[in-house]
């Protein structure tokens, strides 16, 4: 019976080394060789400081910022930990009821802006983590945010357009701007003024 047993040993112990150790640490390795920013989750410092990542989506709830998909994670916004979609469906009466209370909460906001809210203003994206808007949303907010930061409409919407991230490859997905970073661009902008 040993004699079985030691060719099995031997191969478990090769495996666990070959799978476990050297596969592991070359992959770690020319992840940090060649993508080192995306392998360490793609944070973004500002002064210094981690503010957050370019993969997550921070809540934002001052109206002189830029305001994000809302989040589908609980039971606090943005938890990465908690990742997931809310599994409701568009016929779920929950969910009509949570964008009616987005879309009051919008309105509350800037209840001089009459035109139709964009989508993905009040729905959560599929991981309910989505750091970016649709240009559309982020030019929706764009009345708001120039009256409380005593900035020009014009000079907001150049700085959407600046942040603005096209189709991956020209085609693959739609037209973005990552929320975190508009805003930390917003800062800059409005501290220049």
């Amino acid at each position: 019976m040993l004699k079985e047993l030691k060719p099995a040993f031997v191969m478990l112990l090769g495996m666990t080394i070959l799978t476990g150790v050297a596969y592991p640490l070359l992959v770690t390795g020319i992840a940090q060789g060649l993508f080192a920013n995306q392998a360490n989750g793609s944070l973004i410092e500002q002064n210094g400081k981690v503010v957050g990542s370019a993969l997550i989506g921070q809540p934002f709830s001052d109206p002189k910022y830029f305001w994000g998909r809302p989040s589908a994670t609980g039971p606090t916004p943005s938890n990465a930990a908690a990742s997931s979609g809310s599994n409701q469906g568009p016929l779920n009466p929950a969910l009509e009821e949570a964008v009616k209370t987005r879309i009051a909460a919008l309105q509350a906001a800037d209840p001089s802006q009459s035109a139709p809210i964009p989508v993905d203003l009040v729905t959560a994206s599929g991981s309910g983590l989505d750091p970016h808007i649709s240009p559309a949303a982020a030019a929706w907010q764009v009345p708001r945010i120039a009256r409380l930061r005593g900035l020009s409409e014009v000079e907001v919407a150049k700085l959407i357009a600046s942040h603005t991230q096209a189709r991956q490859l020209g085609v693959l997905g739609e037209a973005r701007v990552n929320v975190l970073q508009l805003n930390l661009a917003l800062d800059r902008l409005a501290g220049k003024s």
